[in-house]
């Protein structure tokens, strides 16, 4: 089983970035501790994180080549982009939204989510460890 773990706009800052919100560890720990755990599930994952929406919907759009399911972290694009939440709606492989903080107990603008209809699930407000929920739910989803 192949997974595709997108992470968009900003994450590259988690660690340094609102600690209190996102915590202390950097994007990169996060994904080499959430690599150990894929690992363990048998499950292979390929990460890339990008602030450009168009490389986000380029890497959707060819998802479905390489991969078996997505897991998304859209990050502020979750609340406007309905290029991305299109792009979304026409893979033909599983979405799985994921975000560390609860964006519905946020600023009110962060409660509008534009992708969540288009997405097979969505994890939110367990920090690091909503990536390694997001994994296992995918992966139950992919054995159905």
């Amino acid at each position: 089983m192949k997974l595709l773990v997108l992470n968009g706009p900003n994450l590259n800052m988690t660690g340094r970035r609102e600690p209190e919100i996102y915590g202390t560890r950097s994007l990169d720990e996060i994904i080499a501790r959430l690599s150990e755990v894929a690992e363990g599930l048998g499950v292979s994952i390929t990460h890339l994180q990008t602030n450009h929406e168009g490389v986000l919907i380029d890497e959707l759009q060819a998802a479905p080549l390489s991969f078996d399911g997505v897991m998304l972290n859209a990050g502020a694009l979750t609340h406007y982009s309905y290029a991305l939440r299109d792009a979304i709606a026409c893979c033909p492989i599983p979405v799985g939204e994921v975000h560390m903080s609860d964006i519905l107990s946020r600023e009110p603008f962060r409660a509008v989510d534009v992708i969540e209809d288009v997405c097979a699930f969505r994890v939110m407000g367990l920090g690091e460890a909503s990536y390694e929920t997001g994994l296992r739910m995918m992966k139950d989803r992919l054995e159905e």
